[in-house]
């Protein structure tokens, strides 16, 4: 294994004093905690919000003359990311793509202020905390009201096919409460599981069992599939919380097969619907999405087509074909068209090519690196549900929503620069006593 002592090293070096310009910082922070609510109700508006708070970092920055928070290890391949993305739109697409990738760099620097400055104490960081609780609650809270009385606290009824919309007009429910389950609730269920006396340990179960019930009612089928998985990673890391997982899944599995009595049209998409789409998976909608994007890499494996390539060039006759590789299917069918792939990988492949996505990969791996890479997360509950978001996320074989687009991509840099800022600080602090959830 190479030595990677160095890029902690380096990362030490980073000191962006919190009380450094405070105004500054103070309002960067105000912005960072509304951030959540408005994400999940104007999307306009909270991209602004990511845009101030990323303004505002390199106001600090510059007023400061210190631009070194800016040189990370993986702000550097996140830099030479950006700048190949950037070649790939303007090689193949017009204004538009060029724009396009050009504003894209607002993500990466969003990550940058969190890391650094917007969650360097440890005050600001549990104020987040305290926010992504409060969201999934009312997400959940909203969700349970309508299945029970039939409406939301805005008085509307679950959506058509059977799914709980929540505090939402469309079924958004699902990929949002995933996208907060993990950080609002595995930091406190795993102190809960941990601790000696049994009626903590029954309390977190019944929590947990409460909480994955949620998902199950709520009716979306790769929200579910992407909670039980990110369980697993859970409990492949922390050896005490393999019980309440294993319990957790059996009930959630009971609660399923209990939906043709207590919600018909729940067990109708979860499992019958489900099950129709993975057995003639390469027929249906996302098997045609994979593989016209797949014959787009195919066609263009180093530069792919720029942004949004795949949905401006989606029904050239070029891609219509179905890749020798994978199963028959329908290539030349217009269901392989939509707004972009479904699939983070295939997004980047067909926007970047396979060095963009070798750059992403590599990305992706140092901030797992940097927020594993101590070790802190088997006794900070926050470190370890960040480190699960962030391998669930990335999971490959997913069906998923665009990246580079709110309110989804909101949420994943919102949290890895959270998760990164828990690290650094973890770093930073003189090694002492541990408490008793180190014993995961």
């Amino acid at each position: 294994m190479p030595n990677l002592a160095w890029i902690t090293h380096l990362t030490r070096r980073i000191s962006p004093p919190p009380e450094s310009r405070p105004r500054i910082r103070w309002a960067a922070l105000a912005l960072l905690l509304l951030f959540p609510w408005v994400l999940m109700g104007a999307r306009g508006a909270a991209d602004a919000m990511l845009v101030g708070v990323a303004v505002l970092f390199l106001v600090d920055c510059a007023v400061g003359r210190d631009w070194r928070r800016l040189l990370t290890p993986w702000s550097i391949v996140a830099a030479l990311f950006w700048l190949w993305s950037l070649a790939c739109s303007a090689l193949h697409g017009g204004t538009g793509p060029i724009v396009q990738t050009l504003a894209a760099s607002r993500f990466f620097v969003f990550v940058a202020a969190l890391e650094t400055w917007v969650l360097a104490d440890k005050r600001s960081r549990q104020a987040l905390h305290g926010m992504i609780i409060l969201a999934a609650l009312w997400v959940a809270g909203e969700c349970w009201q309508q299945y029970l009385f039939g409406t939301n606290v805005f008085g509307q009824e679950r959506f058509p096919d059977g799914a709980l919309s929540g505090p939402f007009t469309r079924p958004r429910a699902g990929p949002i409460y995933l996208e907060l389950f993990f950080p609002a609730f595995l930091p406190g269920l795993l102190t809960l599981s941990m601790q000696p006396k049994r009626a903590y340990r029954v309390l977190a179960l019944l929590l947990l069992g409460l909480a994955v019930g949620t998902m199950v009612l709520i009716g979306q089928r790769m929200p579910t599939v992407l909670l039980a998985f990110g369980l697993c990673v859970t409990a492949l890391i922390y050896k005490r919380f393999r019980l309440p997982v294993v319990l957790a899944i059996i009930a959630a599995g009971a609660l399923l097969a209990l939906t043709p009595i207590l919600s018909p049209p729940t067990f109708q998409k979860l499992v019958l619907h489900f099950s129709d789409q993975m057995q003639h998976f390469w027929m249906t909608d996302y098997g045609m999405i994979f593989a016209r994007s797949a014959a787009m890499v195919q066609a263009h494996p180093w530069f792919g087509l720029g942004w949004d390539g795949y949905r401006n060039h989606c029904m050239d006759a070029a891609y219509l074909i179905q890749p020798s590789w994978l199963p028959p299917g329908d290539p030349t069918s217009a269901n392989g068209c939509t707004i972009h792939p479904h699939n983070y990988w295939m997004q980047i492949g067909t926007m970047a090519g396979l060095p963009g996505m070798v750059l992403f990969a590599t990305l992706v791996g140092l901030w797992l690196w940097r927020i594993a890479g101590r070790g802190a997360y088997r006794y900070n509950g926050v470190l370890g549900a960040i480190l699960v978001f962030t391998i669930m996320v990335f999971w490959p074989i997913a069906s998923t929503t665009s990246l580079v687009t709110l309110p989804n991509a909101g949420f994943i840099f919102m949290m890895i620069g959270w998760g990164l800022a828990e690290a650094a600080g973890e770093a930073a602090a003189t090694d002492g006593p541990m408490d008793q959830t180190k014993a995961a």
